[in-house]
C-alpha cells in the first residue's frame, strides 16, 4: 500500500540548549530591511486566529499582504467556536507552573510524538500571547483583584489556562480581527472573502502562488506572490460528524499535498470527550461542550449495566466516577484521550446514558452546592444556555449527557522549524501543520499554538527566505488549466447521489474503522470502502450545473479531496502498529487496557509523498534529550 523513501531532518532546529535555541534561530536568521519589505508579496490563507495574526503582524512590518478566506467575513473563522481558554506559562496561580513544565506536559501529552523544539519554542512565547492580547483588549477573566484569571485543563496538575468565560476563541478572534482590520485600512493588507483556494502554483520549485475561485461569481483566477502561507485549520470533516463547522476542510493543504508538500501524521486524530451526543441519522455536525467544564463537572455512569433511571434518582452509592476511580492523580482533568477511551468502554460495557446508551454524566451538583449557582453561572453561564437550548434540559437541575467526538487534527503538512514546508516559499501555520502536538492535543493549546505561530514565529522566520526575494514572474497557466478542468469533470458527471450522501457514507466508515479504535482487519476494510467510494463518487455525484453561485460545487470539490485522504489516514495508521495517544490500535494495548507505544520502531514523524498511486512514506526520527520517554501515566 506504500514504499518506503528517504528520511527527511528538520534542517532548520538549532542545536545547544533548548532555552536558547529560539533566540539563536532568530538570530542568525537573515532580515529584510523596511524598504525592501514593500516590494515583496505574501498571500495568507485563512483568517482564523493563525491566519488573522499573521496578515496582521507582515503588514505590520511592512510586507504586501493580500488575506483570503472562503467565508463572508475573516471574523467567521473556525477559531471563534473554540470556548475553554489558552494555556500560558505564566504562573500566576504559583502553583509551581514553568515554561519547562508546559514544555514537558505537552510532550507527554502528545505522547512522546512530537519535537522537543518546537514545543519548547511554544511554550517560551507563549507567555508573549497573552501580554499581546491583553494589550489589544481581549476581555480575559479577572479575578477580585483585577489580576488575569487561571483555571486548570486537561492533561496539568497547574491552572495556567486563560479565559474569557466560554467565549475565549471568539475574544481572541476578534483581537486578531482588530489587528487586521487596521492593516487593512492602512492599506498593508489587501483582503479577499468568498474566495476559495483550489491549488497552489509551484514554479522553478518554489511556492508563488495561488488559484483560486470567488464563491460568488464563480470565476477562477490566480494570484502570485513571493511567498504563501496556509492557515487553513484541519481535516476533521473527513468523519461528516465532527464538532467543526460545516465548511471546515482539507482542500488547501491536500492540494499543496499533491503538488509536492509531504503530509505528516494523517491519523492522528483528537476525539474531544465533552461533546452532545448525536441525537438522529440525519444530524449534520456534533456541537462541542468546553472541556473547562470538566473542571468542576464530576463524570460518571450507572454502577449498574442497563439503569435506565434518571439520574437524580440513581443514589451516590450507585454511581461510578470513573475517572475519579481510574486515575486518582488527575481524575477528571486526565488528557482527552483517555477520557475519551474511558467514555466508550464503560458505554460499550451498557453503562452509557441516554439514547442508544452513548452518553455519560458530566454533573455539576457537587460545584453548584459547593460554589453556588451564580459562581457556576459566572464560569459557564453561557456554555449552560447553549447546552440547554440544544438539548431542552437544564444542566443546572439535570446533568449534562456528553460523549467523545472528531474534535481536532494533530496531523497535517510537514514543515521544519522555520515553518516551512517540502516546497520552499510556502509555509503553514496553526492546525495546518502537525508541528507541536504530537499523537495527542491537550486542551487550550490550540489557540496558543495559533497564535503563537502567527503573531511571533512566523514572523521572525519567514524573512530568511524573503531575503532572496523578489523573486522572478512565473507563468500560473498550467495550475489554472488544472483547476478548471477539475470544475469542469465535477459539472460533467450528472450523476444520481447528492454529495452529502458520499460524505455521510464517508464518515460513517471512517469513524467505524478509524476513529477511537483501530484494528488490522478494520483498516485494510475501511481502505478497500473508501477506494470503492471513492470511484462512486466520480461515477454517480451529481452536481447542478451551475458556473456561478455554486454551494453543491463547493462541497464536492472539498468531498472529492477528502475521499483522497481518508484513504491516506487509514494508511498511516495500518503502517504504525503501536498505539499512541489519540491513534488507538486494539492490539498494542496495556493489559489495564492503556495504550501501549513501541519507541524501538515507532518513534519518528511519518511524512508521506503524494504519488498519484502507493504513497512513499519519509521518516523523520524523533530525538529526546531533554524529556525522556515513558509509559504515560494518569493514575
Amino acid at each position: 500500500m506504500f514504499s518506503e523513501g528517504a528520511p527527511i531532518k528538520d534542517s532548520r532546529a538549532p542545536d545547544g540548549p533548548l532555552e536558547t535555541r529560539w533566540d539563536r534561530r532568530r538570530f542568525e536568521a537573515r532580515l529584510v530591511n523596511p524598504a525592501n519589505r514593500r516590494r515583496l508579496t505574501v498571500i495568507v490563507v485563512g483568517t482564523g486566529l493563525a491566519g488573522a495574526s499573521a496578515a496582521a503582524t507582515l503588514g505590520e512590518a511592512g510586507y504586501r499582504v493580500k488575506s483570503y478566506c472562503y467565508q463572508d467575513s475573516p471574523r467567521r473563522a473556525h477559531s471563534i467556536a473554540a470556548q475553554g481558554g489558552i494555556n500560558a506559562a505564566k504562573n500566576y496561580r504559583n502553583d509551581g507552573d514553568s515554561v519547562h513544565r508546559l514544555f514537558y506536559d505537552t510532550v507527554k501529552g502528545g505522547d512522546f510524538r512530537s519535537r522537543e523544539s518546537n514545543v519548547y519554542r511554544l511554550a517560551q512565547v507563549s507567555v508573549e500571547i497573552i501580554d499581546q492580547c491583553v494589550a489589544q483588549g481581549v476581555p480575559f477573566a479577572r479575578e477580585y483583584g483585577g489580576l488575569l484569571d487561571n483555571r486548570s485543563f486537561g492533561g496539568a496538575q497547574v491552572s495556567r489556562t486563560f479565559y474569557a468565560r466560554g467565549q475565549t476563541g471568539q475574544q481572541l478572534l476578534l483581537g486578531a480581527y482588530q489587528a487586521l482590520s487596521r492593516q487593512v485600512a492602512a492599506g498593508s493588507v489587501l483582503s479577499f472573502e468568498r474566495h476559495e483556494m483550489l491549488d497552489l502554483v509551484v514554479a522553478d520549485g518554489r511556492a508563488r502562488g495561488i488559484v483560486v475561485r470567488d464563491l460568488v461569481t464563480g470565476e477562477v483566477t490566480t494570484e502570485l506572490a513571493d511567498a504563501v502561507v496556509l492557515a487553513t485549520g484541519g481535516y476533521g470533516n473527513v468523519f461528516f460528524l465532527s464538532t467543526n463547522a460545516k465548511g471546515c476542510n482539507v482542500t488547501a493543504t491536500w492540494r499543496a499535498h499533491r503538488r509536492g508538500a509531504l503530509f505528516a501524521n494523517p491519523c492522528f486524530t483528537q476525539i474531544h470527550p465533552t461533546c452532545i451526543p448525536q441525537s438522529g441519522p440525519h444530524q449534520s455536525k456534533l456541537t462541542l461542550m468546553s472541556e473547562s467544564l470538566r473542571n468542576d463537572g464530576r463524570v460518571w455512569v450507572p454502577l449498574r449495566s442497563g439503569d435506565g433511571r434518571a439520574p437524580g434518582d440513581i443514589p451516590e452509592a450507585e454511581r461510578d466516577y470513573y475517572l475519579e476511580r481510574m486515575y486518582p492523580s488527575f481524575g477528571n482533568l486526565v488528557p482527552r484521550d483517555i477520557a475519551s477511551r474511558a467514555a466508550k468502554n464503560v458505554c460499550d460495557e451498557g453503562r452509557g446514558v441516554g439514547p442508544g446508551g452513548l452518553g455519560v454524566y458530566l454533573d455539576f451538583a457537587d460545584a453548584i452546592a459547593r460554589l453556588g449557582r451564580p459562581a457556576v453561572a459566572a464560569r459557564y453561564g453561557n456554555l449552560f444556555e447553549m447546552y440547554q437550548r440544544i438539548t431542552g434540559e437544564d444542566p443546572y437541575e439535570v446533568p449534562m449527557r456528553i460523549y467523545p467526538a472528531v474534535h481536532y487534527t494533530m496531523g497535517g503538512l510537514w514543515v521544519d522549524y522555520d515553518l516551512q514546508s517540502t516546497i520552499p516559499g510556502l509555509f503553514v501555520i496553526g492546525e495546518a501543520n502537525f508541528s507541536d502536538h504530537g499523537a495527542n492535543r491537550l486542551g487550550a493549546s490550540a489557540l496558543m499554538q495559533g497564535l503563537a505561530d502567527g503573531y511571533f514565529v512566523l514572523p521572525n522566520t519567514i524573512n530568511d527566505y524573503l531575503a532572496d526575494g523578489p523573486f522572478p514572474p512565473v507563468d500560473p497557466s498550467a495550475a489554472l488549466a488544472d483547476v478548471r478542468d477539475r470544475v469542469a469533470r465535477l459539472l460533467s458527471v450528472n450523476g444520481d447521489r447528492t454529495v452529502d450522501s458520499f460524505h455521510r457514507e464517508l464518515g460513517r466508515i471512517m469513524w467505524d474503522h478509524c476513529g477511537m479504535e483501530r484494528t488490522d482487519a478494520g483498516l485494510r476494510k475501511a481502505i478497500s470502502l473508501v477506494r470503492s467510494l471513492r470511484d462512486e463518487f466520480w461515477a454517480r455525484v451529481r452536481v447542478p450545473s451551475s458556473a456561478g453561485f455554486n454551494q453543491s460545487l463547493e462541497r464536492a470539490g472539498r468531498v472529492a479531496d477528502f475521499l483522497e485522504l481518508a484513504e491516506l489516514m487509514c494508511v498511516d495508521a495500518l503502517h504504525r502498529t503501536e498505539s499512541c495517544g489519540g491513534h488507538f490500535r486494539a492490539e498494542s494495548q496495556t493489559p489495564d487496557g492503556e495504550a501501549l507505544r513501541d519507541d524501538a520502531r515507532f518513534a519518528y514523524v511519518a511524512a508521506w509523498e503524494w504519488t498519484g498511486g502507493a504513497p512513499v512514506l519519509h521518516r523523520e526520527d524523533l530525538e529526546f534529550a531533554h524529556v525522556t520517554p515513558s509509559q504515560r501515566s494518569y493514575r
